[in-house]
């Protein structure tokens, strides 16, 4: 006992002494939380928009200022010629273009129906389906109201009954997106700085030859280890704890399910995390190499998760791979346990598959790892 306590006095001291290391461990992730909390989002907003009014009635200018009102549209400017418009969206200045078609009012008030002519920017497909959206939402609702104009003395009387509906959004009821993307960029910090921290202290040792002291002391594999990795457990947990803060204070999350169930959970997976960057570090012989091969998993593991892409959007075969993938578990606990409020029975199906990853990858970070006597 006394062996462990003193390498992890030791590793606490020569992390606090490497000025490199204390800016990665408490700056960076502040501002990654904070950067990447605003940027890291699926919300399509400022969308540049044109149209071409070949009618010039009030109901033309009518329909344009219910896209002008609108907090999500940008309206740029009145095209006066298809081809110039066409110009505009080539170079990138216009996502959306709607075009007007001549006798737009007239049409309306006899026909009772009409066409409008839409064009939208689809280099990016899920931006382009968003704006479509938006885009629908808006004219159904000018239709709506137009109908109403147009209506008769006589056929207002027979107005046919209408349904409305009044949606209750649960767990995010102002459908703040950072409500959304701030507990999944928070799993992305600590999974990062944990794994990369401690794969390459493990990588530094046999770098600066202080691995090969050690390995020749009576020492125990396991009091190694333990002593080892144990000050970079402490780490996430306080990555953790900074994380939520900001997360309340900046960005105003709810924290509805209980905190202690969370750093439960978060203190199995870190043991995860940390068998896997020794995992990766007993194979590798600088730092550089740990680096790159723990940045490869990572990425894989990132875009799995379904931080970004609802898993249930993925092909069966990917689905199947995320169910070895324990950032995959940790994001949906997380998210469960912040906006949903669940509890240790909601989450023992992830609680389990991560504490068998545990068991897993740290078994075999310790009989990979080789301690020449």
């Amino acid at each position: 006992m006394k062996t462990i306590l003193y390498i992890i006095q030791k590793e606490f001291k020569q992390i606090f002494r490497n000025k490199g290391m204390l800016p990665i461990i408490f700056v960076m992730p502040i501002f990654q939380l904070v950067i990447l909390s605003n940027a890291a989002t699926f919300e399509v907003k400022n969308i540049k928009f044109g149209y071409i009014d070949n009618d010039h009635t009030s109901t033309s200018r009518a329909l344009v200022e219910k896209f002008n009102a609108s907090t999500y549209f940008n309206v740029l400017t009145d095209f006066p010629s298809e081809a110039l418009a066409s110009a505009s969206m080539l170079k990138g200045e216009v996502d959306v273009l709607i075009q007007i078609p001549h006798y737009f009012e007239r049409d309306l008030q006899k026909e009772k129906h009409n066409s409008l002519g839409v064009t939208i920017n689809a280099i990016d497909g899920a931006a382009a389906g968003v704006e479509n959206v938006y885009v629908n939402q808006i004219i159904q609702r000018f239709n709506q109201n137009i109908k109403l104009d147009l209506l008769q003395v006589s056929d207002k009387l027979r107005q046919p009954i209408s349904i409305e509906t009044i949606p209750l959004f649960w767990y995010n009821k102002t459908l703040n997106y950072k409500t959304f993307m701030v507990p999944g960029i928070l799993v992305l910090l600590v999974t990062m700085i944990t794994l990369f921290l401690s794969g390459m202290n493990i990588v530094r040792e046999k770098e600066i030859g202080t691995l090969e002291q050690i390995n020749v002391t009576p020492i125990k594999k396991s009091q190694f280890i333990i002593g080892k990795l144990f000050p970079f457990w402490v780490i996430g947990m306080g990555l953790l704890t900074v994380g939520l803060i900001l997360a309340k204070v900046i960005f105003n999350v709810p924290i509805i399910g209980s905190l202690p169930l969370l750093y439960f959970y978060t203190s199995i997976y870190i043991l995860v995390i940390l068998g896997i960057g020794l995992f990766i570090s007993n194979f590798t012989d600088t730092q550089q190499q740990a680096m790159f091969i723990a940045w490869f998993f990572t990425v894989i593991f990132i875009l799995m998760s379904g931080l970004f892409t609802p898993i249930e959007s993925m092909p069966k075969w990917a689905q199947t791979l995320t169910e070895f993938n324990p950032i995959r578990y940790f994001v949906e606990v997380m998210r469960m346990v912040m906006l949903k409020g669940s509890g240790f029975k909601d989450i023992l199906p992830q609680l389990l598959k991560t504490l068998l990853y545990a068991f897993i990858m740290n078994g075999l970070a310790v009989w990979s790892y080789r301690k020449i006597n």
